[in-house]
């Protein structure tokens, strides 16, 4: 019996630790996936450079506002020109490259869809909600996590504290993130299981 439970306590904590994904301070994992035109691509291709990392849905009500709104686009291209890298990811276990070709062309995307339908990737990021946002910096530490913005109900606008934003101004300036970590609202992300 007592076997039986240490087994299952072991279980456990390797499952709570694998859900728990990357923190603030952590080293970014490397990983490698396919966009939407069949090309790999790795977080590694951009060491020393800041990248954000987005989780994505297209079927998600909040995914569909902030696009909508052009919140991800603005950002994305706002801070390409500071030589930020934006890479989109979509750990939706029915999407595939073909589903999210169509969003990123419905949306005019400037910045690559990478398919996660294993889930893989998300699971070690911990990405738990779309959207769900990292940032990592030029030394591949992850400087935030979380929430896009302080509006999950869409109702300040132009009001709402950016927080992705927040992190690439200060990331780049050299400073500490002030806010590092929000919590991150959304629709679940559909992993495969």
């Amino acid at each position: 019996m007592k076997k039986t439970m240490m087994i299952l306590m072991t279980v456990f904590a390797v499952a709570s630790v694998a859900a728990a994904g990357v923190s603030v301070g952590d080293m970014a994992p490397d990983f490698t996936l396919t966009d939407t035109t069949g090309r790999e691509v790795s977080l590694s291709d951009y060491s020393g450079k800041v990248v954000v990392l987005e989780w994505l849905n297209p079927d998600c009500p909040f995914v569909q506002r902030h696009y909508k709104a052009g919140t991800m686009k603005k950002l994305a291209s706002a801070y390409a020109g500071k030589g930020v890298v934006w890479l989109t990811i979509n750990s939706t276990h029915y999407m595939d490259e073909k589903a999210n070709a169509g969003f990123a062309k419905d949306q005019a995307l400037d910045v690559p869809i990478l398919v996660d339908a294993d889930g893989k990737v998300g699971k070690i990021y911990g990405a738990t909600t779309t959207p769900h946002m990292f940032v990592i910096d030029a030394n591949g530490v992850v400087v935030y996590q979380g929430a896009i913005d302080d509006d999950p109900r869409g109702s300040k606008g132009e009001g709402a504290t950016n927080y992705v934003a927040a992190a690439l101004d200060e990331t780049l300036a050299g400073k500490k993130v002030s806010t590092a970590e929000t919590q991150p609202y959304g629709c679940s992300v559909k992993y495969k299981s």
